[in-house]
C-alpha cells in the first residue's frame, strides 16, 4: 500500500485526483494556467460544484465549471467533468460512461476520471481516456474494502507536456486525514480539496486562504 502523503508531495502536478474507501472520498483539483487555478469548491443541494473565484478573470469555462460530487438515492458520485450529470441523468454508472470519452483539449486529450460510492461501502470507479487514437474506457470494481485502505485515481501520471494520462490500476493508498492531504498537495498547483469522511464534509480553497 502506498503512503498516498509522500505520493503527493513527490508528485507536483497529479492533475485532478479521486481516492475512495470504505467510508472515505477525496477530490482535489491542481492547475497550472490562470484559468483552471481560478476556483473554488462551493456546496450545493446535493454535492458541490465548481466556481469561478474571480469571474472577470474567467476565459473558457467549458472544462472548468462542473459539478465534480453528486448525491443521488442510494450513491454518492464524484468525476472530473460534466460526466457527474451525465451519471445523474443515466441512472447507470457504466451505462452512462460509455456515451462519454475523454476531454477534447488537444494535446493532452485529459482523462475523464470518476467514482460511484454504494450505500453498502462497493465503489465502483473509471477511467476514460485516450489510446492509439480511441477511448480507452476501464472500469474497477471494490468489495469489502478494509478501514485504512483506499484507491487513487488521477487524470495525469505526472507533470509533462503533453500531460501523460494515467496508467494501470488505481493505486491502493492509505487514508491520511484531509487537513494531512490538503498540506501534501503542491503548494504552487492545488486549487480546491472535497472530503467526505463517515458524512462529514470538508471543503479546502486556495484563494479562500484555507
Amino acid at each position: 500500500m502506498i503512503d498516498l502523503l509522500e505520493f503527493l508531495r513527490n508528485t507536483s502536478y497529479p492533475g485532478r485526483g479521486i481516492v475512495v474507501g470504505k467510508d472515505t472520498v477525496y477530490y482535489f483539483i491542481m492547475g497550472r494556467s490562470e484559468n483552471s487555478r481560478n476556483r473554488i469548491f462551493v456546496k450545493t443541494e446535493d454535492g458541490i460544484r465548481t466556481e469561478a473565484f474571480d469571474a472577470s478573470k474567467m476565459k473558457d469555462p467549458s472544462l472548468i465549471i462542473y459539478h465534480p460530487v453528486r448525491e443521488v438515492e442510494e450513491a454518492l458520485i464524484v468525476t472530473n467533468g460534466d460526466q457527474t450529470d451525465t451519471i445523474v441523468e443515466e441512472g447507470d454508472f457504466r451505462c452512462a460512461l460509455m456515451e462519454r470519452e475523454y476531454e477534447p483539449d488537444d494535446p493532452n486529450f485529459t482523462p475523464r476520471i470518476s467514482a460511484i460510492l454504494y450505500d453498502d461501502s462497493s465503489f465502483e470507479l473509471s477511467i476514460l481516456k485516450k489510446k492509439d487514437g480511441h477511448c480507452l474506457r476501464e472500469f474497477f470494481c471494490y468489495e469489502d474494502c478494509p478501514e485504512g485502505k483506499g484507491y487513487f485515481l488521477s487524470t495525469y501520471k505526472g507533470d509533462g507536456s503533453p500531460l501523460p494520462s494515467f496508467e494501470g490500476e488505481p493505486l491502493e493508498v492509505s487514508l491520511p486525514s484531509p487537513e494531512e492531504v490538503w498540506k501534501a498537495l503542491n503548494e504552487d498547483n492545488k486549487v480546491s480539496l472535497y472530503s467526505n469522511v463517515k458524512g462529514e464534509v470538508k471543503l479546502f480553497n486556495k484563494h479562500l486562504g484555507d
